[in-house]
């Protein structure tokens, strides 16, 4: 007989939003725009501002803190990625700002004439810096459409666009506007048979389904920590061998290992104490539903939301349905079949 999951502890994940407590609490429809903090963020950021302030490399107790803060950091979000070293990771501002960064880079690898795919389901932020590079250094910029039913990109438009001078495919996991989810993998292998690195887009993923950029097998991936329970900080994973090689601007004085030449200035420390401490929310859920630590931990915290939250979409979607004049884009309905291919992010438009 197979054992039942736990149920999510809702009463317990309450208690730890105050922006969720008190006696007549706000119940927020803005999941594409961020997502709320748990208290244990807020209080990582106050005491990193109070113990920690000060720059990094110093030889003195609080500059020491801030450099294990920010180290702590990048093996945090390396876990969280599931990445293989904290080395292949970059934070910075905004998953706008990482990806722009990464765009010039590869940009000065490519050859004028030499193609760039972007998607039109994808956020502005993953196809206007590639937009912005294919002019800056004369590539060919093709446009990869999506399935009008299922609002995702199938295998076959991909391999109707890629030619013998395509060199990157930069696409969504999750759509932010319909929630339809990309098969990632399936796409990455057919670019990586015909030569293309892929570049992926996990913002809207990244709230719902745990990160795994070894199974997902892109070359790249970001995502920003504000949308899964953290500050407005981002952090970019890259294969190292590959971000070794791309040719990134930075300070002469700047370091040219890995994912860190992508970083630039003094760290935002607070930020990245934020960050750390959003991951180990989802470490203690993870704990609360009886798992030990590390990924096993995230792997069950991710499990146990999936299914609470299903619950809630396929219950939205019903009632949508019955309002007259109202219409879902993309996947409508709310079997199983249906959330398997998709994140709980709801549109609609109305008569």
């Amino acid at each position: 007989m197979v054992e039942a999951p736990p149920a999510f502890p809702l009463a317990a994940v309450r208690s730890r939003f105050p922006a969720l407590t008190g006696e007549s609490p706000p119940v927020f429809f803005d999941n594409p725009a961020g997502c709320q903090l748990p208290e244990s963020v807020a209080e990582a950021m106050a005491a990193c501002a109070r113990e920690s302030c000060a720059n990094l490399g110093g030889y003195f107790a609080t500059s020491q803190r801030a450099t294990e803060i920010v180290s702590q950091a990048h093996a945090d979000a390396a876990l969280l990625l599931g990445a293989s070293s904290a080395g292949e990771v970059a934070l910075g501002a905004s998953m706008t700002e990482l990806t722009y960064h990464v765009s010039r880079a590869c940009g000065r690898m490519f050859a004028p004439g030499d193609e760039i795919l972007v998607t039109s389901m994808d956020h502005e932020g993953n196809v206007s810096p590639w937009l912005q590079a294919a002019e800056d250094f004369g590539l060919t910029v093709r446009w990869l459409a999506f399935d009008p039913d299922s609002w995702r990109i199938e295998p076959e438009a991909l391999r109707l666009v890629l030619s013998e001078r395509t060199r990157l495919l930069a696409l969504g996991c999750a759509s932010n506007l319909t929630g339809s989810l990309n098969d990632v993998r399936e796409l990455a292998r057919i670019a990586h048979d015909a030569g293309v690195l892929v570049y992926a887009d996990a913002v809207q993923y990244a709230p719902h389904r745990l990160m795994d950029v070894q199974a997902l097998e892109c070359d790249f991936l970001v995502f920003s920590a504000y949308k899964c329970f953290g500050p407005h900080i981002a952090a970019l994973w890259g294969r190292e061998q590959l971000l070794d090689e791309l040719p990134a601007y930075r300070l002469r004085c700047g370091p040219q290992q890995a994912a860190a030449k992508f970083e630039r200035g003094t760290p935002q420390v607070e930020l990245h104490a934020g960050l750390s401490a959003s991951i180990d929310y989802l470490l203690w859920l993870g704990a609360e539903l009886g798992a030990n630590g590390g990924r096993a931990a995230l792997q069950a915290a991710f499990a146990s939301a999936q299914r609470h939250e299903e619950a809630l979409a396929a219950r939205l979607l019903d009632g949508l349905a019955e309002i007259p004049g109202a219409t879902i884009r993309g996947l409508a309905g709310a079997g199983a079949e249906d959330m398997a291919r998709r994140v709980p992010t709801v549109s609609l438009t109305h008569e």
